[in-house]
């Protein structure tokens, strides 16, 4: 992992692009939680982290807290978590925030493009959405972990002359990984209807939520009914379209906030809003604190 550093008020977040320790053009490395807390500072701990690749991490044994995108997830024996790029983490911590967690865990870093293609785990990968937090079955961690060690094994036997076969049985164990993550989805009974629908809104709103907010306009510009719409969203996530805009909007705005400098003024108005005060009291009225409350939160997250 490569690391830049970027200064808000008293608070560093770190920026954390991919790179192979020993193999830098290998998409790949598994290592064990121990191994993470050598390679970085005490500090990185109490730091926001935001990454440019994905991040598996599954948790054998002990008991922290870890934070993705500002939800505080528990890690206890079975938890696996799942960092996608550019979400906002704070690592498996003691003691809020500050000490690193004396967990049995182990994580896989990849980039986005390394694992062999499946149209089944295209979504676990290109989804940034999708669900971050599992609380494995028995039957489940015992596969997973030993998806983990099959591309640990064969990781370490790579040698510094890396040929594509090698590499390619990595893509593949990985991608074997992912399917079976695929696997652990939500088993609600979601239609074909439901669940293309969904995925269409999903993808107009990642690239219109700064400009349109209105479920309507979005039913409209994808050729459903608002009442379609809606269906689609309660069944496949739990909420209505216009929940799921505002939830967008929001996390957007935390994370401008967390791990940028920028005035709240300019961050409302990227985010479309054409006045400071609409911005504050949309942010206010979902979070139950200001936008620069929730900025001194995560600049000072133990206080």
């Amino acid at each position: 992992m490569g690391a830049g550093v970027v200064k808000i008020g008293q608070m560093e977040l770190i920026e954390r692009g991919y790179r192979h320790p020993t193999r830098p053009g290998l998409g790949v490395e598994v290592l064990a939680y121990r191994e993470l807390i050598t390679r970085l500072p005490a500090s990185g701990f109490g730091q926001l982290h935001r990454l440019d690749f994905h991040q598996l991490l599954l948790v054998n044994a002990g008991a922290a807290t870890a934070m993705v995108d500002f939800a505080e997830l528990p890690c206890t024996p079975g938890t696996l978590l799942h960092t996608r790029p550019g979400q906002v983490q704070r690592l498996p911590t003691l003691e809020c925030g500050e000490r690193p967690a004396e967990l049995d865990a182990t994580l896989v870093l990849f980039a986005a493009a390394f694992p062999a293609h499946s149209p089944h785990t295209a979504p676990v990968i290109g989804d940034p959405f999708g669900q971050t937090a599992f609380q494995l079955a028995p039957a489940d961690h015992a596969a997973i972990s030993h998806a983990f060690t099959d591309l640990a094994t064969d990781s370490r036997a790579l040698s510094a002359q890396t040929a594509d076969l090698d590499v390619e049985l990595l893509q593949h164990l990985l991608a074997a990984l992912l399917l079976r993550i695929a696997r652990l989805a939500d088993p609600r009974d979601i239609t074909a209807i439901d669940g293309d629908c969904f995925r269409r809104f999903r993808h107009e709103l990642e690239r219109s939520y700064t400009v349109l907010r209105r479920a309507q306009t979005y039913a409209d510009s994808l050729g459903y009914s608002l009442k379609t719409l809606n269906r689609a969203c309660q069944h496949t996530a739990g909420h209505t379209a216009k929940e799921i805009i505002d939830d967008r909007v929001i996390l957007e705005a935390k994370r401008l906030l967390a791990h940028t400098d920028l005035p709240v003024v300019t961050i409302g108005s990227r985010l479309g809003f054409t006045e400071p005060t609409n911005f504050g009291k949309f942010f206010t009225l979902r979070t139950q604190t200001t936008p620069a409350a929730f900025r001194r939160t995560q600049q000072h997250p133990a206080s």
